[in-house]
């Protein structure tokens, strides 16, 4: 019983390893080059270095530590598309964490305007 225990276990630990890298190859594309809107067809201005993410596997937490207002996204690896929000000086707002199938958060854009991008 031990023995078959082992073997399944062995069996899809491999299975994991090769699932995992193979979704991440086939997110390399996406993450080099993050979708514009339709609307748009310039490349997202990258949130300022006072903006602070704490990324956890539920939840992304974006500090604005700033002097001014911004309004922003978090990109994720897998494309997964977040409104944008806006956050004041000192605010702290929620954006989805990672999760637990291997996807990154890549960083936070700012918006172009109100609303979504």
């Amino acid at each position: 019983m031990v023995r078959i225990m082992r073997s399944t276990f062995i069996a899809l630990a491999m299975a994991l390893c090769a699932t995992t890298t193979g979704a991440a190859a086939s997110a390399a594309p996406q993450a080099a080059s993050p979708r514009a809107s339709a609307s748009s067809t310039q490349s997202p201005t990258t949130a300022p270095d006072c903006v602070h993410l704490t990324v956890d596997w539920r939840y992304t937490f974006a500090s604005n530590d700033c002097s001014s207002t911004y309004t922003f996204r978090v990109v994720y690896l897998d494309g997964t598309d977040v409104p944008c929000r806006t956050a004041a000086p000192g605010a702290l707002i929620t954006f989805p964490g990672r999760g637990t199938q291997g996807n990154e958060v890549l960083g936070a854009v700012l918006c172009d305007g109100e609303g979504d991008t």
